[in-house]
């Protein structure tokens, strides 16, 4: 099982960001990836089947919340959009059979895309647990991610489970947190 944690604000950007952004055909993503010097051969596997799952987004903010008012900290409410950010990476992640935060596009971009652009956010991304509690759990016990749970900015989340059984993990999660 594996955890990764990502905070905005401000993150650099790295040189290979906006080639992912560029669209175009694979053929050409591949070109400018290799160009730019941060090409990887996994991104080029063919995608893996996946599933997105059907979560209690309520109850997965309940529980945040109460994880939260513990260290004297306000609710999160869930966000439409925010679930849209964390499904949209959970199942890239998914279809790559790997974890990454910048598989789908910097965190940044996909951020303002959200319509968060300008805000204080964070994401949690982990692979393997089969339930939301399992996955809680991890992320609580992870410093890096306890830490962005417990931005005290934060407002808002969206999480999401995409699942992929051909791959080596099975299910990839996504938190997407953000404030205002």
């Amino acid at each position: 099982m594996r955890n990764l944690s990502t905070l905005l604000h401000p993150l650099p950007r790295r040189p290979c960001s906006r080639g992912a952004r560029l669209g175009g055909s694979v053929m050409g993503l591949s070109v400018l990836l290799m160009l730019a010097g941060c090409g990887a051969p996994s991104l080029l596997a063919p995608d893996q089947p996946t599933s997105l799952v059907i979560l209690d987004e309520q109850a997965a903010a309940a529980a945040i919340s109460r994880y939260r008012a513990q260290h004297g900290l306000g609710p999160v409410v869930i966000d439409s959009s925010l679930i849209r950010a964390a499904s949209y990476q959970a199942g890239t992640n998914a279809k790559a059979g790997r974890l990454s935060h910048e598989i789908g596009g910097t965190f940044n971009a996909r951020m303002a895309e959200a319509g968060f652009g300008r805000t204080y956010a964070s994401e949690n991304l982990s692979a393997g647990s089969a339930t939301f509690d399992e996955v809680l759990a991890r992320w609580k016990a992870s410093p890096e991610h306890n830490k962005n749970m417990l931005m005290p900015q934060l407002k808002r989340v969206g999480i999401a489970r995409v699942d992929a059984p051909g791959t080596r993990y099975k299910r990839f999660w996504a938190l997407v947190m953000a404030g205002g």
